[in-house]
């Protein structure tokens, strides 16, 4: 039974290199043309990871032919419908710069920004993908204007902006409840900068209230006149933009406990009122 087993075996082990598929007989046959021809038949059968490897073959071969800008497109397609965006981007954006008078650059530089785009992850996680996706969106739109893309750009940029602003959000509200007050009060007005037209300011500017009042109170005596100044401003800003919020009241008694203080202060009757924690 073992001789039986031996000599099958030894018989598949013979007949193996006689046995290439003809994908192997293709791929090694050295024959660019041929390679060509069966790399598309299989991009276009949807077997991306083969015409891949077919087309990488015929990439130097193809060097100043025609040909040559066909490869290198679908080459880069390759890398984004097999979800590997990094080399996605990387490809489209070199196949822009590459062929640069080429009828496929527009795509391709779309391409390039949405690949960016398939890599935004998480607001909670690092936004380096989302930022070149919105540099690169942009780039497009302010490239092709006339674009029926520029619509689709402008709600993508929108949407990975919203990322970036809840990511700011998030941040200056962690210092928040951490106590770190002038910290959260230098993130929240930063994000104001960053993003003006932002749906939560009325949120974000009481946070800043709160922030500097906090920062104020819990502050060490010498730094107390010009934190409450601080807290006055962002008070009366408050009051004057948002009249009818839910949060007027609140930062009414801020405001005027913010007056009584630094009235106290001047007086000099505030230094030695309070203990705890100061700084």
């Amino acid at each position: 039974m073992k001789k039986i087993v031996w000599v099958v075996a030894t018989i598949v082990l013979f007949a193996l290199p006689g046995c290439k598929s003809e994908f192997e007989k293709i791929r090694t046959s050295g024959d660019a043309d041929s390679i060509y021809k069966t790399a598309l038949e299989l991009y276009d059968k949807g077997e991306y990871l083969k015409a891949q490897s077919l087309f990488e073959l015929v990439i130097g071969a193809y060097r100043g032919r025609k040909e040559l800008e066909d490869v290198y497109f679908k080459y880069a397609y390759t890398f984004y419908y097999l979800e590997k965006f990094v080399l996605a981007s990387y490809y489209f954006e070199n196949f822009s710069n590459t062929f640069p008078t080429s009828l496929n650059r527009q795509e391709a530089d779309y391409m390039t920004a949405f690949s960016y785009y398939q890599l935004s992850p998480s607001y909670r996680l690092d936004q380096q993908y989302t930022e070149k996706a919105i540099d690169a969106f942009q780039l497009f739109a302010n490239t092709y204007p006339e674009s029926e893309r520029v619509e689709e750009c402008t709600r993508l940029i929108d949407i990975m902006r919203q990322k970036l602003e809840t990511k700011a959000f998030q941040a200056a509200l962690l210092y928040f409840d951490l106590r770190q007050y002038q910290s959260a009060t230098r993130s929240f007005e930063n994000l104001l900068k960053d993003f003006p037209e932002t749906k939560n300011a009325e949120q974000v500017r009481y946070l800043i209230v709160q922030s500097a009042y906090l920062l104020a109170d819990n502050s060490v005596f010498d730094k107390q006149k010009e934190r409450f100044e601080s807290t006055l401003k962002y008070a009366r800003e408050f009051v004057q933009k948002y009249p009818r919020s839910e949060h007027r009241s609140e930062v009414q008694t801020i405001l005027d406990t913010s007056e009584k203080t630094l009235k106290s202060i001047a007086d000099g009757r505030y230094q030695e009122q309070g203990s705890g924690n100061r700084s």
